[in-house]
């Protein structure tokens, strides 16, 4: 008798619930109607970060604060569906660590596009057949995606967001662990499971291919053979989990880029990515540099890359924590556009927590 009453509220309060999310979905649709009469965009990554916030800050348990986001995350991206069909470009094919990188973002109620290359995911956010596009830029451990920082060159894409992803790489295969010859995954997961696989596979043979989620579809069409790549890829290839987490570090993360024709405002707790290029002269990074420092602007990151337009030319590029509305921020760009030959800026973003 006590379970049939508990289960009866649940019932109540289940009832409730799709009503306040149909009334909240009544709202969306107003909102999308004026924001159409003002040509603003469907997705609006501060508006993103407000609610986030809010709703972490008024759960009061016993649902964990991951289950919360979780559910608000099919929330919003129901709500973006009823705004305007919106379609995601990433990195593909499904079931790729970028794939999982959009969903987290943008939950499964919007279209997705994937796209065979960094290059295409840039091309088809560019020519407006996705509004938003989602490449990755870095790995904590095996460090920058250097094909996505080449793209920023000529194109005019903005950044809009980023999105941090833990990555758990997991063996699959449909045979024996001590029957697995031959392991598919691409380069840099190798480099990430170095360890394990000396310890555990040292005869494998250890073959490249162009993604995790190809690596898990030869896996699952040969003999003997295994693929290092996620949980999703276990279930869409039909293999099984032979070992869990066989990333050397616990500390695999993967910072992931979506970019997009939009500028975001400020949020209190953003990053700013920009680009440029110096004369080749001594002391010339560090007078770049000074602007920063003399503003107290924290730089979280700088990469160079060839121009590749004449010999030993770089580009450099730098994330720094602020909004380029920033005051502080504003005057160091300032300054640095001065004495630099070219500066861009990327984009200015939520940061990712």
């Amino acid at each position: 008798m006590e379970l049939k009453r508990l289960r009866e509220k649940i019932d109540v309060l289940d009832k409730k619930i799709v009503a306040l999310l149909n009334e909240r979905a009544e709202l969306t649709l107003e909102i999308a109607r004026i924001k159409k009469k003002l040509k603003e965009p469907t997705y609006v990554p501060d508006r993103e970060r407000e609610v986030y916030r809010k709703i972490k800050s008024a759960n009061k348990g016993p649902l964990s604060e991951e289950a919360i986001t979780s559910i608000y995350r099919e929330i919003m991206s129901s709500s973006l569906s009823l705004e305007k069909p919106l379609k995601i470009a990433y990195l593909g094919p499904p079931a790729t660590f970028t794939h999982l990188a959009a969903l987290n973002k943008f939950g499964t109620q919007v279209e997705y596009l994937d796209c065979r290359s960094i290059s295409e995911v840039f091309n088809e956010v560019e020519k407006g057949n996705a509004e938003y596009g989602v490449v990755p830029i870095e790995n904590s451990i095996e460090g920058a995606v250097t094909h996505t920082l080449d793209m920023f060159v000529d194109s005019e894409i903005n950044i809009c967001s980023e999105i941090s992803l833990e990555i758990r790489h997991n063996l699959l295969a449909n045979c024996r662990e001590k029957e697995i010859k031959r392991v598919y995954s691409n380069p840099q997961v190798f480099g990430q499971c170095r360890i394990w696989l000396e310890s555990n596979l040292p005869r494998a043979e250890l073959l490249e291919v162009s993604s995790t989620t190809k690596a898990a579809e030869i896996a699952s069409q040969e003999k003997f053979s295994a693929a290092i790549a996620s949980e999703m890829a276990a279930r869409r290839y039909g293999l099984k989990i032979l070992a869990h987490s066989i990333e050397d570090s616990p500390h695999n993360v993967t910072r992931f880029l979506v970019i997009g024709k939009m500028l975001t405002r400020p949020t209190g707790k953003d990053k700013t990515s920009i680009m440029f290029s110096i004369k080749d002269r001594v002391g010339a990074l560090h007078d770049m540099l000074y602007p920063f420092k003399k503003h107290n602007i924290n730089l979280t990151k700088i990469e160079s890359r060839p121009s590749k337009r004449k010999p030993w030319d770089y580009y450099f590029f730098i994330d720094l924590e602020g909004h380029i509305e920033d005051k502080e921020v504003k005057s160091s760009l300032t300054e640095l556009k001065e004495i630099c030959t070219y500066l861009k800026v990327l984009g200015s973003y939520p940061a990712s927590e």
